[in-house]
């Protein structure tokens, strides 16, 4: 019989905000069965921007993956959670942390992180260059 890696639970974090949830399905798998990471990708821009578009308030694009590790695998009908919060503004740029746990469909109540990223969006013009982030829209 061979063990099942299990990781330890996780605490959800209190110095970031919640700004998405959502439910992978099957059509979203790897050949592996678990979830694409790809997908996971997605989400977590999806999520990331969020932030961000408060700053920024118009047209914006991510400009970089600064980072993303895959902790765990995600799987079908895991509820999974996306945490934010702004590590840096500058003239034209935001960048943010996301960390992504997820709360496991037979062992709810539980989390277990399952990525983690930084990214960094840029505001951008109607043509696409990019432009100021206006400071006074910066939150208190």
């Amino acid at each position: 019989m061979s063990a099942v890696f299990s990781p330890p639970p996780a605490a959800l974090p209190t110095d970031k905000e919640l700004v998405l949830k959502v439910i992978p399905m099957p059509a979203d798998t790897n050949g592996n069965g678990d979830i694409f990471g790809g997908w996971v990708m997605a989400q977590v821009d999806l999520a990331g921007s969020v932030l961000p578009a408060r700053y920024i308030q118009g047209r914006m694009a991510t400009v970089a993956v600064n980072e993303f590790i895959f902790k765990q695998p995600v799987r079908v009908g895991d509820i999974l959670s996306f945490f934010s919060s702004i590590t840096r503004v500058g003239n034209t740029s935001v960048t943010v942390e996301v960390e992504v746990y997820a709360e496991r469909f037979a062992d709810q109540g539980r989390y277990v992180k399952v990525t983690e990223a930084r990214l960094t969006y840029v505001a951008i013009d109607d043509q696409g260059r990019p432009r100021p982030v206006p400071k006074h829209n910066a939150p208190a």
